[in-house]
């Protein structure tokens, strides 16, 4: 027997070994185990809740005029809907990214296998993905470029494929991903590469801002350098051959298009100067309407204020030519002390259209035009006037309260008719005698005002003080010295209760925040203009005795080319100096505060100018100023006023001269009436005349006083600056005592 061919028997045993049956069935015995593999990964990995940051957006502040005041968040970022987005430009993202993306599953097998094998073979990190991978990697995951992280999201973009449809999945793509200049999402590179929303994109921008996706530092336009251009520029050119390839855009639209180059990158609105008060302010309002504080931080919202951007730059810079310029903050101990805050109102719709909250938010955070720890001192007193004739108040001996009513107006005067004592101090304890109310409200006598709070009630003008508008509160009692105002306001405060006088009494609540959208819900003001809160005659006789303050009494800095009424108001130990006033359509309240470096309250005396800082100064200047800015240099608005009854006069007493309180009256008046002066030997009507209107209440010259009221002495013998906790115009400010009433 001849020697068996071991060669062949060993080839055959390798054959039975891997035969290629046993080869293929290997090869799908792996795939089912594979297949099996990756069907429980499928099941066991769920879909995740979203990453913090891509559900973070930054919150739009706008000015009346739709343009932006502050962008807000930490991510630059605001959600729009596809069909915000014009269609093409959502074409041009889908031939930039994943042309096949309507028609496929979400994933890219190939490419996902190839980017991971790169990946672990240290070959360098690689893309691959599909749209919806994208949306998955930036909306549920990590950046991390791991074999791990890229198996979740193909696993992932599965299950989002099958219960997402393709729309929802290209807008969350669109609105999660990076475009550079710190703007995620299409809304924020839209305005930051080409200063228009979304909804405007031209499909040539859309396309530019497609391609910035694959590197966006590497591609903006204005920081690339030639091999970026270039680079970006041929991205741009494939991105409109593959619209034109899927049919998505014509060639002879095609071939008109020109590379769209983007604006310079500009900084993003921050929170200095008025900015960070404003929105601090829209905040407070939007959580008193409902929305909570983690809904405004989540971000979102785009939210419209009533701020006039023309206004609001003329009331900083009112305030910038009448104080800051004068001031030396840094230098003088005395200067740090003065904050200036500010609102502006609109009587006739309730908008907030100024606010000055103080040097600047980041240097000073808490806002001077929303602080409620002051007192509006003399601001209070025609609320106490319009209290007496809301509820047809008399004097101790009967006599009817209006503007013509006489009153002593000796200081330190004892009220009658009151459980608690009283007897306030005029200013430089000045004495005037009899005086009419119109004249009292000049110039803001004490003695006067707190025998009339008594006369009407300190509970009934609380009442009408809170029915205007004013705010309840432990500092508020029921006794005569509030009609010095010592309770605590704001400016805010302040400016809306002036607006429901200047509104005829019907209710006006300042409204910063016209509208606050966000995607899953709106938030609009309710309306600010409420119901007839106090009679008209009430309103409109308070509003005519402050004419008289600004045509001849504290108030003259402030007169302009235009019809105006207002108060000043100076608190105790001159810790604040108020100017709040009017014209038919702007109500605007300034106040001036003593605050140290502690944040503690001093006085400001001695501080802008030697001696008392008074409402007559100052605020009223800036109160001017901004007046005649934001009215272009003035108006022919005048007050319709329907005062009834107030107008009637009893006869005028002799004007005094006396500056002081004498030493020792010679006689107490005859009558047994403290209240009033001594009782006139002519009798005053009985009967108040008819109803008339009288529009006529703008700026005569200051000779020219109504019949209802006092006539005005010479200025030698009966300055204004002698009543209340209001002098008049500061001897350092005699060579202006009217503001100018040329158009500027």
């Amino acid at each position: 027997m001849g020697r068996p061919d071991t060669g062949k028997a060993k080839k055959s045993g390798i054959r039975r070994l891997f035969s290629w049956k046993k080869l293929l069935g290997t090869f799908f015995v792996c795939c089912l185990i594979g297949m099996g593999a990756l069907y429980v990964v499928y099941l066991l990995v769920p879909v995740p809740t979203a990453n913090a940051e891509a559900t973070m957006q930054s919150n739009i502040y706008k000015y009346s005029n739709g343009k932006i005041l502050a962008r807000t968040g930490e991510i630059n970022r605001e959600i729009v809907g596809l069909d915000k987005i014009p269609e093409k430009v959502q074409q041009a993202f889908v031939a930039a990214e994943n042309k096949s993306f309507y028609r496929d599953n979400g994933v890219d097998i190939k490419g996902t296998t190839r980017a991971a094998w790169s990946t672990v073979t240290g070959k360098g990190k690689q893309g691959g993905s599909t749209i919806t991978q994208q949306y998955v990697k930036n909306y549920y995951l990590s950046q991390d470029q791991t074999a791990t992280r890229k198996l979740k999201e193909m696993v992932i973009a599965l299950k989002v494929d099958e219960n997402m449809s393709k729309n929802e999945i290209l807008a969350g793509y669109m609105n999660t991903s990076y475009y550079g200049r710190s703007a995620y999402g299409v809304q924020a590179a839209a305005r930051s590469y080409y200063g228009v929303d979304a909804s405007r994109l031209t499909t040539a921008q859309g396309a530019y801002l497609a391609s910035l996706l694959q590197a966006p530092n590497q591609y903006d336009w204005t920081s690339a350098n030639a091999t970026g251009r270039r680079l970006v520029e041929e991205r741009w050119n494939y991105v409109l051959d593959n619209m034109v390839e899927e049919g998505w855009l014509s060639s002879s639209e095609r071939a008109g298009m020109k590379f769209p180059v983007p604006q310079k990158p500009r900084p993003l609105p921050g929170m200095e100067g008025q900015t960070g008060y404003i929105v601090e302010a829209a905040n407070q309002e939007l959580m008193r309407r409902g929305v909570s504080e983690e809904d405004i931080r989540a971000g979102g919202w785009t939210i419209t204020l009533g701020i006039d951007e023309k206004k609001q730059k003329a009331l900083v810079a009112a305030v910038n030519e009448e104080l800051e310029s004068e001031l030396d903050r840094k230098g003088d101990e005395k200067h740090a002390v003065v904050q200036a805050g500010a609102t502006s109102v609109d009587p006739k719709t309730g908008a907030v259209v100024a606010m000055y909250g103080g040097v600047g938010a980041t240097e000073h955070w808490i806002s001077n035009a929303t602080r409620r720890d002051y007192q509006p001192a003399s601001t209070f007193k025609p609320l106490v006037l319009a209290s007496a004739v809301e509820n047809d108040s008399e004097t101790q001996d009967g006599r009817r309260i209006g503007l013509g009513t006489i009153y002593d107006g000796t200081s330190k005067r004892k009220v009658v008719g009151s459980d608690i004592p009283f007897s306030p101090e005029n200013e430089n304890d000045r004495s005037y005698g009899p005086v009419t109310v119109q004249k009292a409200t000049n110039s803001s006598i004490n003695s006067v005002y707190a025998q009339m709070i008594v006369d009407v009630g300190p509970a009934k003008v609380k009442r009408t003080a809170l029915a205007l508008g004013m705010k309840d509160g432990e500092d508020f009692p029921e006794a005569p010295a509030i009609s010095l105002g010592v309770m605590n306001a704001s400016t805010l405060d302040m400016a809306g209760v002036y607006a429901t006088l200047d509104n005829h009494g019907k209710l006006v609540t300042p409204t910063l925040v016209k509208s606050a959208e966000h995607r899953d819900r709106t938030v609009r003001s309710s309306n600010p203009i409420g119901e007839q809160v106090i009679t008209r005659e009430a309103a409109d006789t308070a509003t005519k005795a402050m004419t008289g303050v600004v045509r001849s009494g504290s108030g003259t800095r402030a007169a302009g080319n235009y019809a105006a009424a207002g108060k000043t108001g100076t608190s105790e130990n001159n810790r604040s100096a108020w100017f709040v006033g009017y014209t038919p359509e702007l109500v605007t309240a300034v106040a001036l505060f003593g605050e140290d470096a502690k944040g503690e309250q001093v006085t400001l005396t001695n501080t802008i100018n030697e001696g008392r800082a008074n409402g007559g100064g100052k605020p009223a200047l800036i109160w001017g100023e901004y007046t005649d800015r934001a009215l272009n240099g003035g108006s022919d608005a005048q007050f319709d006023l329907e005062t009834d009854r107030t107008d009637w006069t009893e006869p005028d007493p002799e004007p005094t001269t006396t500056t002081e309180a004498p030493e020792k009256p010679t006689e107490e008046p005859t009558t047994a009436t403290p209240s009033a002066t001594p009782t006139p030997t002519t009798e005053p009507a009985t009967t108040p005349p008819t109803r008339t209107t009288d529009p006529a209440t703008t700026s005569p010259t200051p000779t020219e006083e109504p019949t209802t009221e006092e006539p005005s002495p010479p200025p030698s013998i009966d300055p204004p600056d002698g009543g209340g906790t209001d002098p008049g115009p500061g001897e350092d400010e005699t060579d202006r005592p009217v503001r100018p009433t040329a158009e500027r």
